[in-house]
């Protein structure tokens, strides 16, 4: 089973999830309740169009063979990490006020009887995260080598199990714990696509391939055993690397530390102003 697919739905479907909570939680405290079911149109619409679009990934993907195919799935491993990246500051970012958008939204919909905008805020939280998930699946597939339907199965039911635990015994459950292991274990993997993209694209003889194997691991940790396996999935192990695949894993690390440093001591200043 392929770990990095049950991080990778568990974390989508949990963040869909909590949009569609706060939602309806908000309606039920204002007791307008008789709107849920524009939330679950919306929820049920996307869910259909994010299987469409797996049909349509699926379909495209199974159309390329050799040169092109390692492009599509190079292309597909270096577009599902800028989506991973993009996803996690953008929660990290929203992380102290998610909430209050929400139900800052699901009130002014309510107060002017915007059926339409419940709907589209429940359809558009769901399908984001539902394309995204199609597109991160894709890429793991590709990387790993493996089926990633029973990982990203388990994903989606602990994080639909996390989320009804969260909102009716919200004290059981600490989210900031979970964003934070999942966002973590989210960068590893997303490093390791950009090196897997890369080496794919070395395959394509569209990037150089400079030095061919700067180390061999597979004596000490083989990635076809089981625990090199696990970390090719999850982090991006590779046992023989390029040159270029390091770079790129350790620059792709050094970016996003970056980012997150400036995001904390953005946050750390905002505080600081508001306690003046």
């Amino acid at each position: 089973m392929d770990l990095s697919s049950a991080v990778i739905t568990f974390r989508e479907t949990l963040e869909a999830a909590l949009v569609v909570g706060i939602m309806l939680v908000f309606l039920y405290r204002v007791k307008q309740q008789k709107f849920n079911r524009y939330v679950y149109l919306g929820i049920f619409f996307a869910v259909i169009a994010s299987i469409v679009a797996a049909v349509l990934f699926q379909t495209v993907a199974g159309g390329f063979e050799g040169r092109a195919e390692q492009l599509f799935e190079g292309s597909t491993m270096v577009l599902a990490a800028a989506l991973l990246s993009w996803m996690i500051v953008w929660m990290f970012r929203q992380r102290m006020h998610l909430k209050r958008h929400v139900e800052e939204r699901v009130s002014r919909a309510v107060e002017k009887q915007e059926k339409l905008e419940l709907f589209l805020l429940s359809f558009v939280a769901v399908f984001r995260e539902g394309v995204e998930t199609v597109i991160f699946l894709g890429a793991a597939a590709f990387a790993s080598g493996q089926n990633v339907f029973v990982g990203g199965a388990l994903g989606i039911a602990f994080a639909l199990g996390i989320s009804y635990l969260f909102f009716t015994a919200a004290k059981k459950v600490n989210l900031r714990m979970f964003f934070n292991v999942t966002s973590l274990l989210l960068v590893l993997f997303a490093a390791g696509l950009v090196a897997h993209g890369v080496h794919e694209f070395q395959e394509a003889q569209v990037l150089p391939m400079t030095v061919e194997h700067v180390w061999n691991t597979n004596w000490l940790l083989n990635e076809k055993g089981f625990l090199g396996d696990l970390a090719k999935s999850l982090f991006g192990y590779n046992g023989d690397p390029s040159l270029l695949e390091v770079i790129a894993y350790g620059a792709y690390l050094a970016v996003i530390g970056f980012v997150f440093a400036r995001i904390n001591r953005a946050s750390g200043s905002s505080v600081a102003l508001g306690k003046s």
